[in-house]
């Protein structure tokens, strides 16, 4: 064959065949020469099915998706008209109405996801553990796998709560702090030093979540971006000179009054576990900074969380239904669910 394709090549310009002609054959041997060869070599030829397992991800990896029934989306229609559904950056803002989870989560079974859940319970706050993780079992995350991450100083004091197939619960101890504060802020430090050395083996997102709150409603895969923050409800209608940031210049958590996106809290945000781990390793190393300059954030960790967030937007924004206080703010009309919902607190409980 290579000697056929050697000898045409050769041929002088003075040849009778037309101009073009080579081109054309030389084409034609190179065909019928891959066909032969695979043939030969037994690789799959042109009438023959290659069959790749989902684990082989490479470029011939063809996924059929199970025939699902649903109302067609409008062009025309806007799913939400009366809230902001799109940030000007182009990351969807998750409201009641804006997605079809059962779309969701067959996109996510395929991709075989697991989900870490960071909850920190240090000192009496073990007290919301147990709340926290039946409700969790209730609404978070249902039907998928989940790594319940519980740091806390009090590990004989976590509860044993029953947990679902494909979810377990890992107790970390850590030590405490004075005050809660500190409590806050080393929050950063320990998920960023567990990101880099154990939850990019174990989870594909993490979610970081306070303990004092209760899962209400579902809060499943809509949630999940390479980067999600939430909107705090006390400031979702507020204009950015009303937002809390840290306005000091001294502070790392600077933002200037002309500066802002949304008010984000700090009390559930999230992604992939590798944007995690750039969030809270960057805010963690900024209030180093600020400690070493005698200064400390207005709001803590929120405040150069809000800080990150603005420079690295996020790629998905939640409603303040991931985050409410009913006992505060009652129940708007603009919320059709109310998610994840702050517990009422008895203080004199707690210290007891």
């Amino acid at each position: 064959m290579l000697q056929m394709l050697r000898t045409m090549v050769g041929k002088p310009k003075s040849y009778s065949l037309y101009p073009g002609t080579v081109p054309v054959i030389i084409v034609i041997v190179v065909f019928f020469s891959y066909g032969f060869l695979s043939h030969f070599l037994g690789s799959p030829g042109p009438s023959e099915t290659s069959v790749v397992t989902a684990g082989e991800r490479d470029a011939r990896e063809v996924v059929t998706l199970s025939r699902m029934i649903y109302t067609q989306p409008k062009v025309l229609t806007p799913a939400r008209s009366d809230v902001l559904i799109l940030t000007p950056w182009l990351a969807p803002i998750v409201w009641e109405g804006t997605f079809n989870i059962d779309i969701l989560n067959e996109q996510f079974r395929l991709r075989n996801t697991t989900i870490g859940l960071t909850v920190f319970a240090i000192k009496k706050y073990v007290v919301f553990l147990k709340l926290f993780l039946q409700t969790a079992e209730q609404h978070f995350m249902v039907g998928h796998r989940v790594n319940y991450y519980v740091f806390t100083d009090r590990p004989a004091d976590v509860p044993q709560v029953p947990l679902g197939a494909g979810r377990r619960l890992a107790v970390l101890t850590v030590r405490n702090y004075t005050r809660w504060q500190d409590v806050s802020m080393h929050r950063m430090e320990m998920i960023s030093r567990f990101s880099e050395q154990r939850f990019q083996h174990e989870v594909d997102y993490l979610v970081c979540a306070d303990v004092d709150m209760k899962f209400r409603d579902h809060v499943g895969v809509e949630i999940l971006s390479e980067l999600f923050g939430t909107l705090h409800p006390g400031f979702y209608r507020r204009n950015r000179e009303a937002f809390t940031y840290e306005r000091r210049p001294q502070s790392q958590a600077f933002i200037p009054m002309d500066e802002g996106d949304f008010y984000y809290m700090g009390a559930f945000f999230g992604g992939s576990v590798m944007e995690v781990y750039h969030l809270t390793k960057s805010c963690h190393e900024a209030m180093v900074v600020d400690q070493g300059n005698g200064i400390e954030a207005v709001w803590h960790d929120e405040s150069h969380l809000n800080k990150y967030l603005l420079y690295h937007k996020p790629t998905k924004v939640l409603s303040p239904e991931y985050m409410w206080d009913q006992q505060l703010l009652g129940w708007p009309s603009v919320m059709k669910k109310l998610r994840f919902v702050a517990v009422p607190k008895n203080h004199q409980a707690i210290r007891n």
